[in-house]
């Protein structure tokens, strides 16, 4: 007779128990076509006003990305701040120059955001047409609601040393195959 009132109460209890959980549904997990971040997309949309700020050699657009504190330390190693880096956008000495950047990589800090990624700078080395592919790191500051670059490094990628092997192996001689034992000299 007791056994009734107690085995009610545990069924009341445990119904109790799974009536009370939460039946809103865990959230799902990103398809896996998504891989880009919401951080890598809006820096990347910087990187493209930077890009085309170089391209079509527009100082407004080159300034409004750029910090007054910007350094920036090329591939070859020279040391350029914000003005220097606009009169020699101004100056426009080499024409063909045209700058395509692709962030990879995004990590934020508070107010700050490390940018990594890559680059093609196509310009000219004395005469010829060049295309410069390597990586870079950008630091970010954010001011006034917006992301202003405060640091760049370059560093460029060294060429494919099998085109540079393929290229010594070729032979001039007019014979490609010589047996030592068997040639007329």
């Amino acid at each position: 007779m007791v056994r009734s009132p107690v085995l009610f109460s545990a069924l009341v209890l445990t119904c109790g128990a799974l009536l009370a959980q939460d039946s809103t549904p865990a959230p799902a997990q990103p398809a896996a076509t998504t891989s880009i971040s919401p951080e890598v997309g809006q820096f990347q949309k910087v990187e493209d006003n930077w890009s085309n700020a170089i391209n079509q050699r527009d100082q407004y657009g080159l300034e409004l990305v750029l910090s007054p504190l910007f350094v920036d330390v090329s591939a070859i190693g020279d040391v350029t701040t914000r003005n220097q880096q606009v009169a020699t956008l101004i100056s426009g000495e080499d024409k063909t120059v045209h700058l395509l950047q692709r962030v990879i990589t995004v990590r934020l800090l508070g107010d700050i955001a490390v940018v990594n990624g890559t680059y093609v700078l196509h310009h000219k080395v004395n005469a010829s047409q060049v295309d410069e592919k390597g990586v870079f790191t950008h630091v970010y500051e954010r001011a006034h609601g917006n992301w202003l670059c405060i640091n760049s490094q370059r560093t460029s990628l060294r060429e494919d040393s099998r085109e540079k092997d393929k290229q010594k192996k070729q032979s001039t001689a007019e014979m490609p195959f010589h047996i030592p034992l068997f040639s007329k000299n």
